[in-house]
Order: C-alpha cells, then sequence, then structure tokens
C-alpha cells in the first residue's frame, strides 16, 4: 500500500495517514500481522517528521490498529478490540455528520444511505487516481 501525505490539506499530516492505514487494513491492502514500515523509513519516504510517523503508529497502537514489537517494529494488529470506548467515539462522530446532513437537506433514508455505501467502500482497495 502505497500512503501519500498532502502538504496543503486543511487535516493534520498525522490525521491523513492515520486514516489511509486504517483504510489500508479495511480493504485488505494492509494485512493482519503485516510489518509496517520503520518510523524512519516511512518519515523518509515521505518527506515528514519521524515523530509525526511516531506519533501515528502510537495511536494506531493505542487504538489497537497496530502492535508494536521489540524485533519487527509496527505490526498490523491480527484483531482490533470492539470496545465501548471506540463505539462511543463512532455514535459521536454519526450524530455529528447527521446533524451536518440535516443542515444540508439531507433527508435520513438518503443518509442511511450515504452511510451504507461508505461502509461497503470502505472494505474495497482504494482505487489509484490517474
Amino acid at each position: 500500500m502505497i500512503l501519500h501525505v498532502d502538504m496543503h490539506s486543511e487535516n493534520p499530516i498525522y490525521l491523513q495517514l492515520r486514516q489511509q492505514i486504517i483504510l489500508g487494513i479495511a480493504s485488505g491492502q494492509l494485512e493482519r500481522g503485516e510489518a509496517m514500515p520503520s518510523v524512519r523509513r516511512l518519515a523518509a519516504d515521505l518527506g515528514i517528521n519521524l515523530h509525526t510517523v511516531n506519533k501515528v503508529y502510537a495511536i494506531l497502537r493505542d487504538e489497537g490498529y497496530l502492535i508494536m514489537d521489540r524485533r519487527r517494529g509496527a505490526v498490523v494488529s491480527h484483531d482490533v478490540p470492539d470496545d465501548a470506548f471506540f463505539a462511543a467515539r463512532l455514535t459521536q462522530n454519526l450524530t455529528l455528520l447527521a446533524a451536518e446532513a440535516r443542515c444540508h437537506g439531507i433527508d435520513d433514508n438518503a443518509f442511511l444511505s450515504l452511510c451504507a455505501d461508505a461502509y461497503r467502500h470502505a472494505g474495497q482497495p482504494e482505487q489509484e487516481e490517474r
């Protein structure tokens, strides 16, 4: 999986990387048990500070997506825990998205359809842009 950052994006670099790695895991582009690039290598490849990559790996470790192994470095977790903290954060994020959709005049059926499409799309490999 090729990771990239948009230096002109409003989203912080660490969030861009976090999102891409989670999408890679969900789509199968990053397989469970697969070793991630070292912090130094990924930072050098992307031209960003190694502390940014270290922050991303630490966040993903805390969320259960990565396992930190002294010998292998960061490895994609075999089992992402299903916990109450995640469910609460998901509910909070969906509530905000639903409120934004309502403000833009999107009805509940259209919103649910968009959610279902996004859920299905999250399990598909990302198409390369041309």
